[in-house]
């Protein structure tokens, strides 16, 4: 097995050295050019005159002129409804197999279609992924280890012409053949729709298998390694998988769990940050020397950024009319972006939900900072996740405590408005002066925060309470596992409701 592992190494490391990475700004141009030439004769190419922008000197000033910014609720009521109703060559050519479902922190229900052209450029990403892991520097032992998955369920549900999931468990549905013999916990386990069970059937099975790598949403991979460890009756992980090396990471920022998931380690993995959202595979990390991610220029997604700021987003966390968007040329470094997409399964101009800041613009490279609807800014406070989790590292390193989730609302207290926390802590800490240490550091670092404390905003309120409440309340309210996120900012009313689960259940 390590002469495999030798040879996989090599062609890995030699397929990284004749395929080279395209400019970013010219195949960002190129894929804008053949996403239109594709989708010309849909009926949304038609509505948009996608003949028309293609004519043009210059096709993303055209496109950007004829084509309005989408989110979901607009794309869906005008145009993918259809889909979900049997027609075709609506947003792009032919019909649709497969829808995925959002499971995430700002809406249950969304369909997003995956077209088979999306799937083809998931696939293409993710072999991308493998050929990438050979910058790291990791032993030819490695590559004959097996890769643990989890994800959603690949039990997909029929609905008519078409099926419905995650878009963890399509894409896993659809793995080649070859990979098969990497691949855990397998697709008897991950079908499985129960997260509980699944994770039960993968702490029985751990055992028998060698796992190299896994991969998964941190909050969810830390519950399946404990239960490992419990089951099995183990002091860490490595006790079980000692040849386990990468962790590839994704969905939300991993710095808030790094602490608590080492505790479950012999030694720390290595760590590959990974940007799959239900739209389609957006970046990897392809580098060790970063955390930052690499877009994909020339695979099926046109990207466009718009300044995340009051003058371009309104408090609903939606681009406003007329607000600035600029694509990968145009845009900058070390700013904070609203990010829309255009992509191979007929998302066009599409507010995915996600912000990012472009860390190396020759690169291509990025970081998540947050979600568009986790933007807190009631009155005036202007709060991006971001700085929440800036907020909350420094709280940590001060009472030497660990918070992997947390949510806060503006609420009001005798008609003013106050900030209202739930911290999702390990140890006990007193609450009041968490609160003044969580407020100086927001009034130093945000100016806009400082002036609302001045003036709307007349307090800061904190709850420590065990991060378990917060599985436990998405179990309940939504489900547990696969891409669930738990939400960072809440609207009043869902956050009481909240707030009322919180006391009911401690």
């Amino acid at each position: 097995m390590a002469v495999i592992g030798e040879l996989i190494k090599k062609a890995i490391d030699f397929t990284g050295m004749i395929i080279s990475d395209p400019e970013p700004v010219e195949a960002q141009k190129e894929v804008l050019r053949k996403l239109l030439e594709t989708a010309k004769l849909t009926a949304f190419g038609k509505a948009y005159q996608f003949a028309e922008i293609l004519e043009a000197d210059d096709i993303v000033a055209a496109f950007q002129a004829k084509v309005p910014v989408h989110d979901y609720d607009k794309l869906y009521a005008e145009w993918w409804h259809y889909l979900l109703e049997g027609h075709q060559n609506v947003t792009w050519p032919g019909g649709q197999q497969y829808f995925a479902l959002s499971s995430g922190t700002t809406s249950n229900s969304k369909h997003i279609p995956v077209t088979d052209d999306m799937l083809a450029c998931i696939r293409k990403a993710g072999i991308s992924e493998i050929t990438n892991i050979g910058a790291f520097n990791l032993p030819s032992d490695f590559f004959t280890k097996q890769i643990l998955m989890l994800g959603s369920s690949t039990n997909l549900i029929q609905k008519d012409d078409h099926q419905e999931g995650e878009i963890s468990g399509i894409s896993a549905s659809n793995l080649p053949t070859w990979f098969g013999g990497f691949y855990k916990p397998g697709i008897e386990i991950a079908s499985i729709a129960d997260f509980d069970e699944r994770v039960k059937r993968i702490a029985e099975e751990a055992p028998k298998w060698d796992i190299g790598c896994i991969s998964g949403i941190p909050a969810w991979i830390e519950l399946m390694l404990k239960e490992v460890i419990r089951h099995n009756n183990l002091n860490n992980i490595h006790e079980i998988w000692p040849n386990l090396m990468v962790y590839t990471t994704g969905g939300v920022a991993f710095d808030p769990y790094r602490k608590s998931l080492e505790k479950l380690l012999a030694h720390p993995l290595v760590y590959i940050d990974t940007y799959l959202a239900s739209e389609g595979f957006i970046a990897i990390q392809k580098r060790p020397d970063t955390m930052s991610m690499a877009l994909f220029p020339d695979n099926g997604i046109f990207y466009e950024f718009v300044p995340f700021n009051g003058d371009n987003v309104d408090e609903d966390g939606l681009v406003k009319p007329g607000g600035t968007v600029l694509s990968l040329a145009d845009a900058e470094e070390n700013v904070e972006y609203v990010l829309l997409i255009s992509t191979v399964s007929g998302a066009w101009r599409y507010m995915i939900g996600d912000t990012v800041m472009i860390t190396d613009k020759t690169r291509a490279e990025i970081k998540i900072t947050g979600r568009t609807k986790h933007y807190l800014n009631v009155v005036g406070e202007q709060l991006s996740v971001n700085q929440m989790n800036e907020g909350l590292r420094v709280i940590e390193n001060e009472y030497d405590v660990v918070i992997k989730e947390f949510i806060i609302s503006a609420v009001r207290r005798d008609r003013e408005y106050i900030n209202k926390w739930f911290l999702g802590c390990d140890k006990k800490a007193d609450k009041l002066k968490v609160a003044e240490s969580l407020d100086a550091t927001l009034r130093e670092n945000n100016k806009n925060y400082n002036v609302a404390r001045t003036r709307a905003l007349k307090g800061v309120e904190v709850e420590l309470i065990p991060e378990e409440l917060f599985y436990k309340w998405s179990e309940e309210t939504k489900k547990k596992g696969g891409q669930v996120k738990i939400p960072r900012v809440m609207k009043e009313e869902d956050f009481l409701a909240f707030e009322a689960f919180v006391a009911a259940n401690s």
